[in-house]
Formats: structure tokens, sequence, C-alpha cells
């Protein structure tokens, strides 16, 4: 049995006791609502519990385990290379962009994409015709806290290959961004 389900028998063990403990009769309420009422309760207190993890910056019952961020093997989105560049080849996987950078030697960045704070791409007039235009990434990464893939085909679909994958990224760890107004 895993610690939460200990915890949660612990917890509807706890309620029934309470209940036997206050003194109030529960005789003329059906056993099975009775039982709905314990698992409501349960329920409640299982999100409170949840909740007041996630505001200390812990882990609740259902974000992601090691071994379930390990079973779910990274997967490749999109990987392409600059128009006309050898040196260069971009990446981007369900966790991070990769950037590789050289032809013999290899130079690599990584950006994770819960670290990504901000999306655009630009395009100028020449690039429109050619069918290529720039990603930029700003992100919360101290090493590399702004990054552009250049001359990217297709640069809306990257783009939004990219938004997708940062926010499923967000969703599977349970990271939220509060901005300041």
């Amino acid at each position: 049995m895993s610690s939460i389900e200990q915890i949660k028998t612990q917890a509807r063990e706890q309620i029934w006791k309470s209940i036997a403990q206050s003194g109030q009769s529960i005789a003329s309420i059906p056993p099975a609502e009775l039982e709905t009422l314990v698992n409501a309760i349960l329920d409640g207190v299982m999100v409170l519990i949840d909740e007041s993890l996630e505001d200390a910056g812990l882990p609740g019952r259902s974000a992601v385990t090691a071994d379930a961020v390990l079973a779910n093997d990274e997967q490749t989105l999109w990987e392409g290379r600059p128009f006309l560049s050898f040196r260069t080849h971009y990446q981007i996987t369900t966790e991070r962009v990769r950037i590789i950078r050289g032809l013999l030697g290899k130079d690599r960045d990584d950006i994770e994409l819960i670290r990504i704070q901000d999306i655009d791409f630009e395009q100028s007039m020449t690039e429109r015709a050619l069918g290529v235009g720039d990603i930029i990434i700003r992100s919360a990464d101290p090493s590399l806290p702004a990054a552009r893939l250049n001359n990217i085909k297709q640069p809306e679909e990257v783009h939004e290959i990219l938004r997708r994958a940062m926010l499923n990224a967000r969703k599977r760890f349970r990271y939220s961004v509060h901005e300041e107004m």
C-alpha cells in the first residue's frame, strides 16, 4: 500500500473515530449515506492537504513521481536546422528545448520547458517570402536566459509546438506562473 493510501486509510479511521466520540446519534442515517458523507469529508481534507503542500512548494498527492517520470521517456516533438546551416541543430522534446552547435565538436544547450517564461517569433519580409523565421525564447535558466532559434522553416507551426509543449510540461509538473500587475 502506498504512503498516500495509508494516510487516506488513517484519515478515514480518524473521521469515524471523531464521529463516534462526538456523542451525536447517527442511528437514523442510513449506512450508505453515512459512508458517502465520510468519503466526501475525506476527499475535502485530501484536497486541502494538496493545496497546502502546493502553497509550500511541495508536490501534492497527484504530482508526478520520480518513477513515473522515468517510465515516461522523453519524446521528440520537433527537430530541424536553420535554413542553409549545417552546424546548428534544434530539437524540441516533451521536457526541453535543445540547441546543438558544431560540426565536429559539439556544444549543447538545454532549456527546460518549465523554465520558459516567454516565446515569440519574428519574421522579416524576406524571411516570410522564404518561409522561415526566428523563434525567441526567454527563460528563467541562469545559464541561458535568452535563446534564438534562427531561420526556422514554418516558424508559426514550430512556435505553436513549443507553446503547447511548455503548457503541457507546466501542467504535468503542476507548475504555475503568477504575474504581477
